[in-house]
């Protein structure tokens, strides 16, 4: 029940206490201020990290060769592993029934692209139809590589939207053709990438045109392969490292590598990568509300002192509404209502304010691993559920200690 006698005398004690009251509400207003921006960066470099992941496939195994730094089986350290059709075929055909997209690379970098009067450099990569869904390309006119392309070497295109910008301006490129070092190719498709302008400045060409084209032969630079996804996040990761390991082991034992040679063949499996990222965001995010929580308790800690010494000050005042029949329940009332009164308005001032500093700062934010910090709602409603209780604790004690005054003794305090 309302009672407006109740909420008058509270007010009128904060105003006899202006400066106590402002520095009490001031440590817990930026105690929670504190835990909202902490909050907001934890989630906003999760946000960065995730952004990144998703710039290619979840599950992706990339493979790259390197040079031998150990002598193995009679030949000689610094022999460089070169890939070829072969590799990449058997790893297809051994690991099928795991394996979702693939593509194996003929790089070129910095190849020179004409267009009429118009010329760039841009990275040239030889690839497969599958590579579509490895760098999570979307189509923004025509089409994408597919197997008759590869399969016919024919001489087609499908060219980055940064490319499209800067040799076609307005025009429309579909069906025209480019130069690549002198040889022409019809541009079939246009695409949008994740990642930015910097992986939409490639031209991707069938990996068998390429190969012909530039003298490639069946050689290859490097391979990718996403996997099927368990459903369990763990079992995806300890299924995408077995395999990883197991693809490693046959490319050595076929390039007569060292078991331990780290540096001939190396394998980035970004499940792995993706694991340890967010075990250790989980451990930024435990230590951001470590630190926040720990600095609500210093808040309310000195809402509890602040309560002790009301409590102190108004011994006669309790000693008199005792002496004229007032219950021990109302006392612990009066003295917890004022306790969360102070406790929840400093909090919900703090919240506010730190959610509207995420709001602006937040947009102004230009980073690769932090992105839109902010706070849901269901942590906003979290952190007030936290002050009420914390409000409702700070107070107990001290209207607890208020309620067994007697009011003989209240009477001759001093």
């Amino acid at each position: 029940m309302f009672d407006i006698e109740r909420w008058q005398e509270i007010f009128e004690t904060l105003r006899k206490n202006k400066l106590r009251t402002f520095l009490t509400g001031l440590s817990v207003s930026s105690g929670i201020f504190i835990l909202v921006i902490l909050l907001g960066f934890s989630k906003g470099i999760q946000n960065g990290v995730t952004s990144q992941f998703e710039q290619d496939a979840s599950n992706l195994i990339s493979i790259w060769p390197g040079i031998t730094t150990k002598e193995y089986k009679g030949l000689n350290p610094g022999r460089f592993i070169q890939f070829k059709n072969n590799d990449f075929n058997t790893i297809s055909r051994k690991y099928s029934n795991n394996i979702e997209h693939k593509s194996a690379f003929y790089t070129i970098w910095g190849g020179l692209v004409n267009y009429k009067n118009e010329s760039g450099s841009y990275r040239i990569q030889g690839v497969l139809p599958g590579n579509q869904f490895i760098e999570n390309a979307d189509i923004g006119q025509g089409r994408f590589l597919n197997n008759s392309d590869v399969e016919e070497a024919k001489k087609v295109a499908v060219i980055g939207n940064r490319v499209k910008k800067d040799l076609f301006k307005d025009e429309d490129p579909i069906n025209k053709d480019i130069s690549v070092y002198g040889i022409s190719y019809k541009v079939v498709g246009v695409f949008f990438d994740p990642g930015g302008e910097r992986d939409e400045s490639k031209v991707f060409l069938p990996l068998t045109s390429a190969q012909r084209a530039f003298n490639g032969a069946d050689k290859i630079r490097n391979m990718m392969f996403t996997l099927k996804m368990s459903d369990n996040y763990s079992k995806a990761a300890e299924e995408s490292a077995a395999i990883s390991e197991a693809i490693l082991a046959d490319l050595k034992q076929n390039h007569v590598v060292s078991p331990d040679d780290t540096s001939a063949i190396s394998v980035y499996n970004t499940m792995e990568e993706a694991k340890k990222i967010y075990s250790l965001i989980a451990t930024i995010s435990a230590v951001f509300w470590f630190v926040g929580i720990g600095t609500i308790i210093a808040g309310v800690v000195g809402v509890g002192n602040i309560m002790l010494i009301i409590v102190k000050e108004r011994t006669k005042e309790i000693g008199i509404r005792k002496a004229l029949g007032a219950q021990p329940m109302s006392i612990v009332g009066m003295i917890l209502q004022e306790s969360v009164f102070v406790t929840l308005f400093s909090g919900l001032f703090g919240l506010i304010s730190g959610l509207g500093l995420l709001e602006f700062v937040g947009p102004l934010i230009e980073s690769d691993f932090i992105k839109y910090p902010q706070v849901d709602f269901n942590t906003a409603l979290t952190t007030v559920f936290i002050l009420v209780i914390a409000g409702a604790l700070a107070g107990f004690f001290p209207a607890y200690r208020a309620a067994q005054i007697k009011p003989i003794i209240a009477l001759r305090d001093e």
